[in-house]
């Protein structure tokens, strides 16, 4: 704003009463809506062209598919579904295990929901599917209600004696699994039904990274006992991983195949990444691995000889579809809200992203709406919950897919391993899965770094993120995050109640008005045809929110003894500058001895700038009044 050296500025106009205004502005007497009934009555009207754009809105397969391109995408879609399908199959067997469950479920998991996302899904670039950190949390599901305990069979656990029957264990598991896939599936479908899906908006990215950080701690330790070979006690609910797990016997071939496994993988992604450029396409190093640690598992004997854990037998072919069983529903719902959020926010998160890179849009409310259907058709086929994995979202966006026909063609390539290859892998060593895991966590891990530009930035955020950490760690997977929404809502509500105020002043020489506690060199004596800022309208100054007013000159006063921060002196009238417009002129000042000056008691107006205020409530208004 300008600071003009002379002249004054004037604004004349009528005070107008409510019933003036809309007399003047011709009120409208009624809502330019259609009545209620009338709405209901037009959403329940049946038409072609009404019910065409029903079912291409909830179908969306069938608006893009007719037009689908083979000269354009098939080829694209074809190598990125190849690409995908191949990190399918080592990714659904790892991840399982997160899951406590056999790696056959995760090929299962791989197949039948991602068939369902493309009949229903809006994205065209995101690979549904096993993903680590949902995988954990119906790890922790299963194990609380199916622990080992529940199935020792023979002896007793005091002498050593004890025998868990596997079988029995295992079976019950996968029923768990499969009820609470179906409750979260269920959830979804109504949220989505609801237009819930602005919900996500209540998870911040600082919440939603110090989440899946500590998803990622929680991942490697459940993970080690396969990487080094022990065998310990699992501990599950809050505090479960300060526990001090019992080690008993440390196998030294595994912890060996492990760390060659490592170092391999490591290596040969390094060079996928520093290579991206000049290489077709990725080195499919996670499955190359898998195939030749089974083949050196098989012929020297590493179960046999060396006590090496494997997968075991691999049931070849596809299972008949089972109800789940309804009594474990209520059993699992509690568990099943967090998981809803955590798989959905993971999931609109990177398909928004894959949008707004190539230029299209996708409906939150719709993908819940598909995540929920693959998730209830999946569990009918002992699957558990799906969500979009990124690694393998950024395989199938880099490798040239356009449309979700990759997903299918990634399917075909886990349904023919299911079919012919999966019993094959029966003496693959499980460190090999879960030293795959660990290399997928890279990501996750890298999270860290949040923490000292956090620092910088924004230390709230900041506080959030490790708040979000910290819970996630101690308190497990569902309290943790519960947790950490109710912290960050509350830091919002602390910041709107406890906003930074600061009278501004003006800079000599220029036209800046700037924090008068914050520097010396300020003017607040402001001579006749100048403005003083006050604090109303929102600004960002490093991090802080902050409020600014506009205020005529008339109300702003000389400074006596000097400004302490605490007493506002812009409420001083100033004796040298007149409140009143020119064609005021003497009605409103009087003479004292020979000198006009301004009655004190006078106030011609107060501006107030609420252009970035929400909304103004009754008590809004009563302070308003009081001030």
């Amino acid at each position: 704003m300008g600071v003009p050296s002379s002249g004054e500025f004037c604004v004349q106009r009528k005070v107008l009463a409510d019933s003036a205004l809309d007399e003047l502005g011709r009120r409208r007497t009624h809502s330019t809506k259609p009545p209620l009934a009338q709405r209901v009555k037009d959403s329940l009207r049946c038409s072609v062209p009404g019910l065409k754009r029903a079912v291409l809105k909830w179908v969306p397969v069938l608006s893009w598919l007719p037009q689908y391109s083979i000269r354009e995408n098939a080829v694209g879609d074809i190598v990125s579904g190849l690409s995908v399908g191949i990190m399918h199959l080592p990714q659904g067997m790892a991840y399982a295990l997160l899951a406590s469950l056999t790696p056959v479920f995760g090929l299962y998991t791989s197949l039948f929901p991602v068939m369902i996302y493309f009949i229903f899904g809006t994205s065209r670039h995101i690979s549904i599917g096993t993903f680590a950190v949902v995988s954990i949390m119906v790890g922790s599901v299963t194990e609380k209600f199916g622990p080992d305990s529940n199935f020792v069979v023979g002896g007793n656990g005091t002498n050593g004696t004890a025998v868990v029957d596997i079988d029995a264990r295992d079976a019950y598991r996968v029923q768990i699994s499969c009820a609470l896939t179906a409750v979260v599936g269920v959830l979804q479908i109504l949220f989505g039904l609801v237009r819930f899906g602005f919900v996500v908006t209540y998870l911040s990215e600082p919440l939603v990274r110090g989440y899946t950080t500590a998803v990622a701690v929680q991942v490697l330790l459940s993970q080690l006992k396969y990487v080094v070979g022990v065998h310990t006690t699992r501990f599950t609910g809050p505090l479960s991983q300060v526990y001090v797990s019992v080690f008993h016997i440390t196998n030294i071939a595994t912890l060996v195949i492990s760390i060659v496994a490592l170092f391999v993988l490591i290596l040969v992604k390094e060079l996928n990444t520093y290579y991206r450029k000049k290489l077709p396409m990725s080195i499919p190093i996670e499955l190359i691995v898998l195939i030749v640690a089974t083949i050196i598992s098989y012929f020297a004997k590493f179960r046999t000889h060396y006590g090496v854990d494997v997968v075991g037998a691999i049931p070849s072919g596809l299972k008949a579809p089972r109800v789940p069983d309804g009594n474990l529903f209520i059993l699992v719902f509690p568990d099943a809200f967090a998981i809803v959020i955590v798989a959905y926010a993971i999931s609109i998160s990177i398909s928004k992203t894959m949008a707004l890179k190539h230029g299209y849009k996708v409906d939150s409310n719709q993908e819940l709406v598909a995540l929920g259907l693959s998730n209830v058709f999946g569990a009918f086929f002992q699957c558990y919950v799906v969500t979009a994995s990124l690694s393998r979202s950024l395989v199938q966006e880099s490798a040239g897919g356009k449309t979700q026909v990759a997903g299918v063609v990634s399917s075909i390539i886990v349904l023919i391993t299911i079919l012919k290859i999966g019993s094959l892998f029966a003496e693959l060593p499980k460190a090999i899965l879960a030293t795959i895991v660990f290399v997928n966590l890279k990501g996750m891990f890298k999270q860290f770094n949040d923490i000292p530009l956090l620092w910088k930035s924004n230390k709230m955020d900041l506080m959030i993120w490790s708040v979000t950490w910290v819970a996630t760690i101690l308190l497990n997977l569902d309290i943790g995050l519960a947790v950490a929404v109710v912290f960050s809502m509350l830091t919002v509500i602390f910041r709107i109640q406890l906003p930074r105020y600061s009278i501004l002043g003006h800079v000599p020489g220029t036209e800046l008005y700037v924090d008068m506690d914050a520097y010396e060199e300020v003017r607040s004596l402001l001579i006749s045809g100048e403005w003083c800022l006050r604090t109303t309208a929102e600004l960002k100054k490093k991090g802080k929110k902050h409020q600014t007013v506009l205020v005529s000159p008339t109300e702003v006063g000389p400074v006596y003894g000097g400004f302490d921060g605490q007493v506002n002196s812009a409420y001083q009238m100033d004796p040298e500058v007149s409140d009143a417009c020119p064609a005021d002129d003497d009605n409103s000042a009087r003479e004292n001895g020979g000198v006009k000056t301004e009655e004190r008691h006078r106030t011609h107006s107060v501006i107030l700038d609420l252009s970035t205020t929400s909304f103004v409530d009754t008590v809004t208004a009563k302070t308003l009044n009081n001030v």
